[in-house]
């Protein structure tokens, strides 16, 4: 359709033949850049998706004694975590504890050192 307009403005501006516009435009051009913008919305929606997976992951792994960095940069250790509830309690010094929502937890530091201690055992069995 839109080729068939362009058609028709090129015989209207005279010649009878295409104009410079358009011989330049080339439907499948159109076609592959929609394919590519399409493309890279579907990659943003899955590591959109792939990174929700792992917060949900992290938030339900999350279990007494690890220790934790939450989104403000403290680090501490988890006293409990409420099943019922979105909470957890952090104690940060001996003293100190903070309760604060399972969303507050940025990473788990106790599994990431777990999971670093096991690639090391398998690099030493190769």
């Amino acid at each position: 359709m839109l080729q068939t307009a362009l058609m028709i403005l090129a015989q209207e501006s005279g010649g009878g033949g295409k104009s410079g516009a358009a011989e330049a435009f080339n439907p499948n051009f159109l076609l592959i850049l929609m394919g590519v913008l399409l493309f890279m919305l579907w990659m943003t929606s899955r590591r959109g998706k792939q990174q929700e997976r792992e917060r949900q992951n992290l938030y339900s792994g999350l279990k007494k004694n690890d220790k934790v960095l939450t989104t403000a940069g403290i680090y501490g250790t988890i006293i409990s975590v409420s099943d019922k509830e979105d909470e957890v309690v952090v104690k940060v010094d001996d003293s100190t504890r903070l309760r604060m929502v399972k969303a507050a937890i940025m990473r788990n530091l106790s599994n990431e050192e777990a999971q670093k201690a096991e690639q090391e055992k398998a690099k030493e069995k190769k």
